[in-house]
């Protein structure tokens, strides 16, 4: 049974489990929770450069393996439990992106200062419950328990539930306020600011915030000229 606070392992090397075009198991994790590091597989959504990086049960696993979600024994065992093509592949999936697209629906109505949308919230409630009903509590190394699941009692849940946990985290105990969309150019992340006075801009300043400060000077340049 794994905890749904193990420490993150980032795994740089590309990954068996992952399809074709997909960076689920390499994603820059900048989002500061969990829930919202996943919500950041797929950026530029509704342009025309949008990038999809969950397209199969495997791209799910390399990025919980990715995210510390799962050791590699573990990940080798789901694999076994979830072979490509199979029902339980197929669950998996849809689970995951059904997890995924609820919890941006909600964040993003954090970052653009809204209402979330009734639906979304009903989704992750139901999919958070489902998944505590085969969690147990397991004590933690540091002191204390923290749920816990086990991938042969149901792989979904084991897999998924920590993410549903730290969405639910996110809205039960946390500054709301402090949900932000990068403001990018096709990327779209979501991230929770972590700064004093709440005026992070972008997912990562050396990569979206240089992006932006280049078309600035290049429009100067222009203008200039």
């Amino acid at each position: 049974m794994h905890r749904h606070d193990q420490p993150h392992h980032p795994s740089a090397a590309p990954s068996p489990l992952s399809s074709p075009g997909s960076r689920a198991h390499s994603l820059d994790l900048v989002a500061g929770i969990l829930a919202l590091n996943f919500t950041n597989t797929s950026s530029g959504r509704g342009g025309p450069e949008h990038l999809e990086h969950l397209k199969a049960a495997g791209d799910v696993l390399a990025w919980v393996h990715h995210a510390g979600g799962l050791t590699d024994a573990e990940m080798a065992e789901a694999a076994r439990l979830a072979p490509p093509g199979s029902a339980a592949a197929v669950e998996l999936f849809q689970a995951a992106r059904a997890l995924r697209e609820a919890v941006y629906d909600i964040a993003l109505a954090f970052a653009e200062q809204r209402l979330p949308p009734a639906a979304a919230l009903a989704a992750l409630s139901a999919i958070h419950a489902d998944c505590l009903s085969t969690a147990g509590l397991v004590p933690r190394p540091s002191g204390g328990f923290a749920w816990g699941w086990d991938l042969g009692r149901n792989l979904v849940h084991a897999v998924l539930g920590p993410i549903a946990l730290s969405a639910a985290g996110l809205l039960l105990g946390m500054d709301l306020s402090r949900v932000k969309q990068c403001g990018g150019q096709h990327c779209g992340w979501l991230f929770f600011d972590q700064t004093k006075n709440k005026r992070r801009r972008w997912c990562e300043m050396s990569v979206c915030g240089n992006r932006a400060k280049q078309r600035r000077l290049r429009r100067r340049r222009g203008a200039a000229a």
